[in-house]
C-alpha cells in the first residue's frame, strides 16, 4: 500500500515509530568545509537523512559493529556477552546496500552450517527502508552487479520538495501510515550507470591458477599502500580480527573482542614466524577481486556476486585506485588467457 505525506507529518510518524524502534540512516557528520562526511548515524528526525548524495560508508557498522564484545573472561570462568539493544532498528538504505546485506547473511548465517550468533541476534531485529535513488552518481555500477533493484524491504520512500512518498509492505509499520493519503506508489529504480563494469567470465577452476600468476596484478605493488580504507566502507566486506583484552596485566580479567579487519592489510595474513601468505599488495588486490567476482559466487553456488556496485572503495581510496576499472582490467586480461589459450590448442592440433 502507498502512501502521500507532508513531512510535518512524517515527524510524528518517525516520533511515534522511535518509542518501537532505533532509527539509522544517512547523517551529515561535521560542518567544517572540507570536513563533511556523510556516514549512519542514530535520527531524530526527517530532515536529518541525507536522501540526495551518497554516503561515505554503509550501513553494517549498525548491526556489526566495528568492535564487538563476544565474551567475558575471569579466573576459570567465562561468559558470553549479552545483547544489550533494547529496541528494534531500522535501517534507510539504497537499493545496492540492501543487497550488500543479503550478502553479509550468506557469510554469516549460511556459511559452514552454522549461523554466527552474535551477528544473528542483531540482523534479526533489523527491518529495512528502502531509499529510492533519485539518480546515478558517478562511482555508481550498480545496474552492471544486478543489484541496482530489490523487493527485500518493510518500507520504501521517496523524498519529494513538499513531502514524501511511502510504500509500506510490512503490516506492523503500514498501521503507523493508515491515516495519511493513499497512493499507487511503488519505487523506481536507476536502470543505467555512467560506469560499466565488465564481469570476468571464469569459466572454471582450471583457470583460477593461470589469473593468479598473472602479470597484471604487479601494477598494484607500488599503487596501493594497503591502508584498507575500501574494505571499511564496503557493504559486503566482513574480514575481522578477534583481540583478547586484558584489563589489568597483572590479573586474569579481561574480554575477546571482534575487531573488523581487511584483506588488504599486510599483516592481515602474517602466521606466526613472520610469514605473510600475501606480502605484495598486488596480491592482496588479487585476492579482493577474485573473492568478489569469484570465489563468493563459486563456493555457494549462486548467480550473485559479492560486490554490488556501491563504488565507495573508488571514492575512499587515497591513492585513486578505481576497483571497477580493476575489475574491467582483470576481464580484459582473463580473455586474452582464454585466447592464448585457444592458440595453443589449435597448435598442438
Amino acid at each position: 500500500m502507498g502512501y502521500q505525506i507532508n513531512y510535518d507529518k512524517m515527524e510524528e510518524v518517525l516520533t511515534k515509530l522511535k518509542e518501537r524502534y532505533s532509527i539509522y540512516a544517512p547523517k551529515q557528520q561535521g560542518n567544517a568545509i572540507g570536513n563533511e562526511m556523510i556516514r549512519y548515524n542514530e535520527i531524530n528526525s526527517i530532515h536529518e537523512i541525507v536522501h540526495n548524495k551518497k554516503a561515505n560508508f554503509s550501513p553494517k557498522e549498525v548491526f556489526y559493529p566495528i568492535i564487538q564484545s563476544l565474551l567475558y573472561f575471569k579466573e576459570g570462568t567465562c561468559t558470553e556477552s549479552e545483547l544489550k539493544q533494547e529496541k528494534d532498528i531500522l535501517i534507510f538504505a539504497r537499493p545496492c546496500d540492501i543487497n550488500g546485506i543479503k550478502r553479509l547473511d550468506q557469510i554469516f548465517l549460511k556459511n559452514g552450517g552454522q549461523a554466527d550468533n552474535f551477528y544473528q541476534r542483531r540482523r534479526d531485529r533489523v527491518k529495512l527502508v528502502l531509499m529510492e535513488c533519485s539518480e546515478s552518481w558517478e562511482t555508481c555500477f550498480c545496474v552492471s552487479m544486478g543489484t541496482n533493484q530489490t523487493e527485500d524491504y518493510s518500507l520504501a520512500i521517496k523524498f519529494k520538495e513538499d513531502g514524501v512518498e511511502v510504500e509500506a509492505k510490512d503490516e506492523e509499520l503500514a498501521a503507523y501510515f493508515t491515516t495519511e493519503s493513499p497512493t499507487n506508489y511503488q519505487p523506481a529504480f536507476v536502470m543505467e550507470n555512467e560506469k560499466k563494469v565488465q564481469i570476468p567470465k571464469i569459466t572454471n577452476r582450471s583457470q583460477v591458477k593461470d589469473i593468479i600468476a598473472l602479470d597484471y596484478w604487479r601494477q598494484f605493488d607500488d599503487t596501493c599502500i594497503g591502508c584498507g580504507g575500501c574494505n571499511t566502507t564496503c557493504i559486503s566486506c566482513s574480514c575481522f580480527d578477534t583481540v583478547d583484552v586484558i584489563y589489568d596485566e597483572t590479573s586474569m580479567e579481561g574480554e575477546r573482542r571482534r575487531v573488523w579487519s581487511s584483506c588488504m592489510l599486510k599483516d592481515f595474513t602474517t602466521m606466526a614466524g613472520g610469514h605473510s601468505v600475501r606480502s605484495r599488495a598486488g596480491d592482496r588486490m588479487r585476492f579482493k577481486a577474485l573473492h568478489k567476482f569469484y570465489d563468493y559466487n563459486y563456493r555457494f553456488d549462486l548467480a550473485d556476486h559479492m560486490c554490488v556496485g556501491c563504488g565507495r572503495c573508488d571514492m575512499r581510496c587515497p591513492k585513486e585506485i578505481r576497483f571497477s576499472e580493476v575489475i574491467n582490467g582483470l576481464s580484459e586480461a582473463v580473455e586474452q588467457l582464454k585466447a592464448s589459450a585457444g592458440k595453443e590448442t589449435k597448435t598442438d592440433e
